[in-house]
């Protein structure tokens, strides 16, 4: 969850790592630093807070070079200090920048500090940098560069927990070392010079072209060229999903005893050219980059359905992989495993699998699902979801589904490259382009036009050509009618004024609307931080009435469906005890406002569908009580993009 940046380069790499770390301040934001190798020492300058901090410091201080490595960090192990920023140093020759964590590290330390070697922060991490040290002086080598790679595998088979790691040596000043295993890390190739980073996103000032490392890679990375090496003899892969997932382990080993040694190969790694402009992370003439987001999803739905759909109505579903049409006809039931906002897309999409494709569905929280003993029905469709498709927990579950006798491994993902994407059978690309701000919105409703695609990808045969095309049809109105409820924006800005005082908010829906509640409530805690809780609105009176008052607003999701009606009882009990209501509602649902009740109209949809168009009205809500609270909305406290640690 931290972010990570290196560059090789005839040229001074300061700039360059400061521009990268402020392209991946969404990924953490609580300190960040920077260490770059010239005339024969390693200038590092750290400092807490966001990245401008550390380029305040910097103006003050030069510091720059040819060869450096930088970082944002989200704290796991340490608080947020400027002494638990990364990068850690060892002996003043060996700079570290790591994302992960690195689970023996206890017992790493106690026997470094046996080693003589004396720690300066609470990190994991430091146990890296003081590990690589040792290991460089004892290595023997023919050349200084086989040296460099001998302690850098050395190092590599002690740990044992996910990384990416960059490292740089004061005696190579034009060599980079860099590895992954569990953390995301790609490789940028420029015209002589070269660069690395935990996402591309924060090189696409300097380059578009890029080669996604594997599990279990490691490279030298100059400015002329990278060599990168795989592990032969033993799968990496394997031993991480081993490591990761208690219920396979026959027994950990000691935590300060390597792992086999491995032998290594040169090997080539395609490169790819991305796809989305340097402008991505630019707010252009938004104030933040999640309202940005709120007002791509016109643009971001209809990319996700492109490729999806001929022009005669026809599902291509091709498009999910090699044999995905026999495939599909084979599923007999889904499971599907996510975390957050994700978990939420998964939660109405089993209302479409089992009412559309009329598959039985189980929706799993990740961190859940991985922990515990799991029984797989014959022909099961397991189905992560992720924006990033680096989420820890959702990739360890997806590493030990491949091993536990499901039918096939699909992937529903944003990021083309990703872990999950690359390790699943089969793929369903969102396209909604980067998402920055934390609080995910676009991401949200591309996922949800995709699962509902899927759906409708299952159950063509049961639903019958003429359903089937209605249901695309009802897809593709899907940018007009979010056009329309984004037109609604002063009116909510409106609303949000009310929750100015306000620290306790419940969120009320029935059916896939109880999901999108649960979305609306996630949203607001995220970046207001009001306390939000979502109840389907029929367990109202088993409890959450108790909680009731003129000072809690509630907030409702009332779409003009089969369950409205029963709704609108449930709404009553609310007015009963004095509740104040803010109603999301059909405008044809016949609510009236009145005292203590506050209707925002939308408009008439498919009912499969309206789920994905309420669910913006909300995410709107939740911009604008922000604001109203003061809050950083694109970078919440406690809070990043990509949670790529357990």
């Amino acid at each position: 969850m931290c972010g990570i940046v290196g560059a090789a380069s005839l040229r001074n790499v300061t700039p360059i790592l400061l521009e990268g770390l402020k392209r991946l301040e969404y990924r953490g934001y609580d300190s960040a630093g920077i260490a770059v190798a010239l005339a024969g020492q390693l200038q590092r300058e750290r400092e807490t807070g966001k990245v401008a901090e550390l380029e305040a410091k910097l103006a003050r201080r030069e510091v720059k070079g040819q060869l450096g490595i930088a970082h944002t960090r989200w704290a796991t192990h340490g608080k947020p200090s400027r002494y638990n920023a990364h990068p850690h140093m060892s002996n003043a020759s060996v700079a570290v920048v790591h994302n992960g964590i690195i689970e023996n590290h206890e017992s790493l330390r106690s026997s470094l500090q046996q080693q003589g070697y004396t720690f300066h922060s609470e990190t994991d991490t430091e146990v890296i940098a003081h590990l690589f040290d040792h290991h460089y002086r004892q290595a023997e080598a023919p050349d200084a560069e086989q040296r460099l790679l001998s302690a850098f595998r050395t190092t590599l088979s002690f740990l044992h927990g996910a990384y990416a790691l960059g490292i740089i040596h004061i005696e190579h000043p034009e060599s980079l070392l860099c590895a992954r295993m569990g953390s995301p890390l790609v490789i940028g190739e420029g015209s002589e010079e070269h660069f690395i980073a935990s996402d591309p996103l924060a090189l696409l000032q300097v380059t578009d072209r890029f080669i996604y490392l594997e599990e279990g890679d490691h490279a030298l990375v100059t400015r002329d060229a990278c060599r990168i090496y795989e592990a032969l003899g033993s799968d990496p892969r394997a031993e991480q999903a081993r490591q990761s997932m208690p219920m396979t382990t026959t027994g950990q080993p000691a935590g300060s005893d390597p792992k086999a040694v491995l032998e290594w190969s040169e090997v080539q790694r395609p490169v790819v050219r991305y796809e989305h402009g340097d402008q991505v992370a630019d707010k252009g003439e938004y104030r933040h980059f999640m309202l940005k987001e709120i007002h791509e999803q016109p643009r971001a739905l209809k990319a996700t359905l492109e490729g999806k759909v001929s022009d005669e109505g026809r599902l291509l579903t091709s498009i999910l992989g090699p044999g995905a049409d026999a495939l599909l006809a084979s599923v007999k039931q889904v499971q599907i495993v996510s975390c957050g906002t994700s978990y939420h897309a998964g939660l109405v999409a089993r209302y479409w699998l089992e009412g559309l494709a009329g598959l039985p569905c189980a929706v799993e929280i990740a961190s859940e699902f991985r922990y515990r003993h799991v029984v797989v029905p014959e022909g099961t469709l397991f189905v992560t979801i992720s924006q990033s498709g680096e989420t820890a927990d959702t990739l360890a579950a997806l590493r030990f589904a491949k091993t536990a006798g499901y039918l096939a491994t699909l992937a529903i993902c944003n990021v083309p490259g990703s872990s999950l994407v690359r390790e699943s059978d089969l793929r369903l690309l969102t396209n909604a382009g980067p998402e920055i701000g934390v609080a995910s919105t676009k991401a949200f409703t591309t996922q949800l036009a995709a699962l509902l695609w899927l759906s409708v990808a299952l159950g063509r045969e049961r639903l019958g050509e003429e359903r089937v095309a209605s249901l695309m049809s009802d897809l593709a109105a899907l940018p007009e009618q979010v056009e329309r409820v984004l037109d609604l924006e002063p009116t909510i800005e409106a609303l949000a004024a009310r929750f100015a005082s306000k620290h306790h908010t419940l969120f009320l829906g029935r059916g896939p609307h109880y999901p999108v509640a649960m979305e609306g409530a996630l949203k607001l805690k995220e970046i207001s931080y009001i306390h939000a809780e979502a109840y389907a609105a029929g367990e109202l009176k088993h409890g959450p009435l108790a909680l009731v008052d003129d000072d809690m607003p509630v907030v409702t999701v009332a779409p003009s469906d089969e369950l409205l009606e029963k709704l609108k009882s449930n709404l009553q009990e609310v007015r009963a005890r004095g509740g104040q209501l803010i109603n999301f509602v059909c405008e044809h649902a016949g609510l009236e406002d009145g005292e203590g009740v506050h209707n925002l109209l939308l408009p008439k949809v498919a009912d499969e569908v309206a789920p994905i168009v309420y669910s913006v009205p909300l995410q709107l809500l939740s911009y604008h009580v922000a604001l109203v609270k003061g809050t950083d909305v694109d970078k919440p406290r406690n809070l990043a993009k990509s949670v790529t640690v357990e």
